[in-house]
Protein backbone atom coordinates (compact mmCIF):
# COMPACT_ATOMS: atom_id res chain seq x y z
CA UNK A 1 0.00 0.00 0.00
CA UNK A 2 1.39 3.09 -0.98
CA UNK A 3 1.61 6.64 1.27
CA UNK A 4 -1.15 8.50 -0.76
CA UNK A 5 -3.42 5.20 -0.50
CA UNK A 6 -2.58 4.81 3.11
CA UNK A 7 -3.14 8.77 3.28
CA UNK A 8 -6.81 8.13 1.51
CA UNK A 9 -7.66 5.78 3.77
CA UNK A 10 -6.99 7.96 6.77
CA UNK A 11 -9.09 10.90 5.50
CA UNK A 12 -11.85 8.36 4.62
CA UNK A 13 -11.72 7.36 8.38
CA UNK A 14 -11.76 10.73 9.49
CA UNK A 15 -14.53 11.91 7.40
CA UNK A 16 -16.55 8.90 8.53
CA UNK A 17 -15.76 9.68 12.38
CA UNK A 18 -16.63 12.21 11.70
CA UNK A 19 -20.31 12.43 10.09
CA UNK A 20 -20.85 10.07 13.04
CA UNK A 21 -21.48 13.11 15.54
CA UNK A 22 -18.04 12.10 17.24
CA UNK A 23 -15.89 15.63 16.18
CA UNK A 24 -19.22 18.10 17.08
CA UNK A 25 -19.93 15.95 20.64
CA UNK A 26 -16.02 16.01 21.42
CA UNK A 27 -15.88 20.09 20.38
CA UNK A 28 -19.17 20.79 22.18
CA UNK A 29 -18.02 19.25 25.21
CA UNK A 30 -14.74 20.93 25.41
CA UNK A 31 -16.33 24.09 25.02
CA UNK A 32 -19.04 23.25 27.90
CA UNK A 33 -16.00 21.96 29.39
CA UNK A 34 -13.74 24.95 29.27
CA UNK A 35 -17.36 27.41 30.44
CA UNK A 36 -17.99 25.43 33.88
CA UNK A 37 -14.64 25.81 34.70
CA UNK A 38 -14.64 29.14 34.11
CA UNK A 39 -17.77 29.36 36.40
CA UNK A 40 -16.72 27.11 39.16
CA UNK A 41 -13.47 29.21 39.07
CA UNK A 42 -14.93 32.29 39.68
CA UNK A 43 -17.42 31.09 41.82
CA UNK A 44 -14.94 29.70 44.73
CA UNK A 45 -11.87 32.48 43.90
CA UNK A 46 -14.90 35.76 43.94
CA UNK A 47 -17.32 34.48 46.11
CA UNK A 48 -16.69 31.27 48.01
CA UNK A 49 -13.13 32.20 48.88
CA UNK A 50 -13.53 35.52 49.98
CA UNK A 51 -16.12 34.25 53.10
CA UNK A 52 -13.61 31.74 53.78
CA UNK A 53 -11.09 33.99 54.33
CA UNK A 54 -13.52 36.20 56.35
CA UNK A 55 -14.38 33.33 58.38
CA UNK A 56 -10.51 32.33 58.69
CA UNK A 57 -9.53 36.11 59.44
CA UNK A 58 -7.79 36.54 56.01
CA UNK A 59 -5.71 33.62 56.24
CA UNK A 60 -3.94 32.97 52.75
CA UNK A 61 -2.52 29.26 51.69
CA UNK A 62 -1.10 30.35 48.44
CA UNK A 63 2.20 31.86 50.25
CA UNK A 64 3.03 28.86 52.04
CA UNK A 65 6.26 27.75 51.02
CA UNK A 66 8.97 25.37 53.06
CA UNK A 67 13.19 26.37 51.62
CA UNK A 68 14.95 23.55 49.36
CA UNK A 69 17.83 25.49 49.88
CA UNK A 70 19.91 27.51 52.99
CA UNK A 71 19.89 30.32 50.40
CA UNK A 72 16.65 31.37 50.69
CA UNK A 73 15.67 33.90 53.37
CA UNK A 74 13.10 35.61 51.97
CA UNK A 75 9.20 35.74 53.76
CA UNK A 76 6.93 35.63 50.47
CA UNK A 77 7.36 33.09 47.91
CA UNK A 78 8.01 35.29 45.21
CA UNK A 79 10.61 36.33 46.54
CA UNK A 80 11.91 33.13 47.90
CA UNK A 81 11.55 31.56 44.65
CA UNK A 82 13.91 34.18 43.26
CA UNK A 83 16.50 33.09 45.67
CA UNK A 84 16.34 29.82 45.41
CA UNK A 85 14.46 26.36 45.03
CA UNK A 86 11.57 26.31 47.22
CA UNK A 87 8.36 23.37 47.78
CA UNK A 88 5.17 25.28 47.08
CA UNK A 89 2.79 23.54 49.01
CA UNK A 90 0.78 26.34 49.49
CA UNK A 91 -1.16 26.43 45.89
CA UNK A 92 -1.37 22.79 46.18
CA UNK A 93 -3.13 23.30 49.83
CA UNK A 94 -5.51 26.03 48.26
CA UNK A 95 -6.44 24.01 45.33
CA UNK A 96 -7.28 21.10 47.05
CA UNK A 97 -9.63 23.13 49.59
CA UNK A 98 -11.28 24.56 46.52
CA UNK A 99 -11.82 21.21 45.35
CA UNK A 100 -13.69 20.44 48.24
CA UNK A 101 -15.60 23.37 48.53
CA UNK A 102 -16.76 22.65 45.03
CA UNK A 103 -17.36 19.13 45.81
CA UNK A 104 -19.67 20.03 48.85
CA UNK A 105 -21.70 22.39 47.10
CA UNK A 106 -21.95 20.04 44.22
CA UNK A 107 -23.30 17.37 46.85
CA UNK A 108 -25.67 19.94 48.22
CA UNK A 109 -27.26 21.02 44.56
CA UNK A 110 -27.32 17.23 43.45
CA UNK A 111 -28.88 16.12 47.25
CA UNK A 112 -31.34 19.07 47.10
CA UNK A 113 -32.26 18.08 43.54
CA UNK A 114 -32.83 14.55 44.54
CA UNK A 115 -34.52 15.18 47.31
CA UNK A 116 -37.63 17.62 45.32
CA UNK A 117 -37.53 14.46 42.89
CA UNK A 118 -38.43 12.54 46.18
CA UNK A 119 -41.24 14.92 46.20
CA UNK A 120 -42.65 14.74 42.82
CA UNK A 121 -42.92 11.25 42.59
CA UNK A 122 -46.74 10.10 43.13
CA UNK A 123 -47.68 6.80 44.47
CA UNK A 124 -49.11 4.99 41.39
CA UNK A 125 -52.41 4.20 40.72
CA UNK A 126 -54.64 1.70 41.79
CA UNK A 127 -55.18 -0.50 39.69
CA UNK A 128 -59.01 -0.26 38.42
CA UNK A 129 -61.65 -2.94 39.86
CA UNK A 130 -62.57 -5.51 37.71
CA UNK A 131 -65.36 -5.49 35.09
CA UNK A 132 -68.30 -7.75 36.01
CA UNK A 133 -67.11 -10.29 33.31
CA UNK A 134 -64.08 -10.78 35.35
CA UNK A 135 -65.54 -11.14 38.59
CA UNK A 136 -68.39 -13.48 36.97
CA UNK A 137 -65.20 -15.40 35.29
CA UNK A 138 -63.15 -15.27 39.02
CA UNK A 139 -65.99 -16.79 40.86
CA UNK A 140 -66.61 -19.77 38.07
CA UNK A 141 -63.53 -20.55 38.25
CA UNK A 142 -63.26 -20.75 41.89
CA UNK A 143 -66.46 -22.82 41.95
CA UNK A 144 -64.72 -25.37 39.16
CA UNK A 145 -61.91 -25.85 41.86
CA UNK A 146 -64.00 -26.99 44.74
Amino acid sequence: MSVDEKGRRMLTEFREFAMKGNVVDLAVGVIIGAAFGAIVTSLVGDIIMPIIGAATGGLDFSNYFAPLSKAVTATNLADAKKQGAVLAYGSFLTLTINFIIVAFVLFLVIRAINTLKRKEETKPAEPPKPSAEVVLLTEIRDLLKK
